[in-house]
């Protein structure tokens, strides 16, 4: 199972980091050690000092599929939710300012927060709003309509270079509003209103 990631899909969150608007999607991948069920609580890793939500509408394919013609992709998701992409962020900088790979910062255990699936034919695809609560703030907001690049010209795109497979999951992209996470903070995230995860930082 593979994690397939979009990163600087929304315009905004690409200038608040300081970093160019991409022309073609920004791809990394999560392993399956990665994944952390939304029932759990998100222990802070000791290799970092800015630990950092990112909340990202998650997709799951359910059938085998290659060079997937863009108008065909949604007949490979099967369903949908909220998660984040925890990041280290300090260790991001310092990988970037090498120029080297960045998965020390995003592909560790329990960096993908996974939460509860609906399937995709109950809900609305084209108005898809998603939202992240810290200690009972809204931090984060966004919709599809917000990305810079589609849920199917990704998985075009995508599809040109990975197999994709039954179980792998996608991870879209985060709007603007990231930031630090401390010890005892509680995260709840939202699809189209509805409570999809709750953790703590532990």
């Amino acid at each position: 199972m593979t994690i397939f990631c979009v990163g600087r899909n929304y315009s905004e969150h690409a200038k608040e980091l300081h970093n160019q608007i991409p022309t073609e999607p920004v791809i990394f991948l999560k392993p399956a050690t990665a994944i952390l069920p939304e029932e759990r609580s998100m222990y802070y890793p000791e290799f970092t000092q800015d630990l950092q939500h990112e909340i990202e509408l998650i997709f799951k394919f359910d059938k085998k599929g290659k060079s997937i013609p863009e108008q065909q992709a949604w007949n490979y998701i099967s369903h949908v939710s909220v998660g984040i992409d925890f990041t280290a962020r300090d260790l991001q900088q310092k990988c970037k300012e090498k120029s080297l790979p960045w998965e020390i910062s995003k592909a560790f255990d329990c960096s993908a927060l996974i939460g509860k699936w609906i399937p995709i034919e109950e809900i609305q695809k084209e108005t898809l709003s998603f939202e992240l609560y810290k200690n009972g703030v809204a931090v984060q907001h966004g919709s599809a309509s917000d990305m810079i690049f589609s849920v199917p010209f990704i998985v075009q795109y995508l599809s040109q270079f990975f197999k994709i497979n039954k179980g792998d999951i996608l991870f879209t992209g985060t709007p603007s509003g990231v930031s630090s996470v401390q010890i005892g903070d509680k995260l709840q995230g939202f699809l189209n209103g509805v409570s999809m995860f709750e953790t703590e930082i532990k």
